[in-house]
């Protein structure tokens, strides 16, 4: 029998700190992390979508007609977000670098000087949102970039937001790169 209460609907509230910043512990789920260690984002626009691309080599064999099995190739994860409050701190984040400075009755940003071979700044990311049962989910990602065009726009129709995918990298053999924590 289908049960409703399973199904989960809600916004997400998104957090980024530098990458290996101290995490939450599993059974603060439904507290928001240090903010000494952890930005909120502010608000969105059309919600935070979260996948998980999968790439698997087929084994076969000429024996048989029926493929053998598959091995993991390769894995993405990515957390897309509009964020409503288009700041310069936020630029920061979503180009992944750069200087905010504050003069009287104004901000500035410039992005960060790179070449080919400057190291990126990467960061980690909370996405607190809702689990099955209405209690609570986190996904923390460990190592995030912002890797897709950033884009804004000014019009009189739409509200001006930043675009943005972090996509979720590697961290070590003994580090997985996300853990998803949900309320029972």
């Amino acid at each position: 029998m289908a049960n409703e209460d399973v199904l989960v609907m809600g916004p997400a509230t998104l957090y980024i700190g530098a990458f290996g910043a101290t995490e939450p512990a599993a059974s603060a789920y439904a507290t928001p992390p240090a903010s000494g260690a952890w930005t909120d984002l502010g608000f969105t626009m059309d919600g935070c979508e979260l996948s998980v691309e999968q790439d698997y080599k087929e084994l076969v064999a000429d024996q048989t007609v029926d493929k053998m099995g598959a091995r993991l190739q390769e894995r993405s994860f990515k957390a897309k977000v509009s964020l409503a409050e288009p700041s310069l701190e936020n630029l920061v984040y979503v180009l992944n670098d750069g200087t905010v400075a504050s003069g009287t009755g104004y901000h500035t940003y410039e992005p960060a000087f790179m070449t080919s071979a400057t190291q990126p700044t990467y960061r980690a990311l909370i996405v607190d949102g809702w689990a099955p049962g209405g209690g609570r989910a986190r996904l923390i990602i460990r190592k995030v970039l912002s890797t897709d065009n950033v884009k804004w726009k000014y019009s009189k129709e739409d509200q001006t937001v930043f675009e943005v995918e972090f996509e979720g990298f590697y961290v070590s053999e003994v580090i997985a790169p996300w853990k998803m924590i949900t309320e029972d």
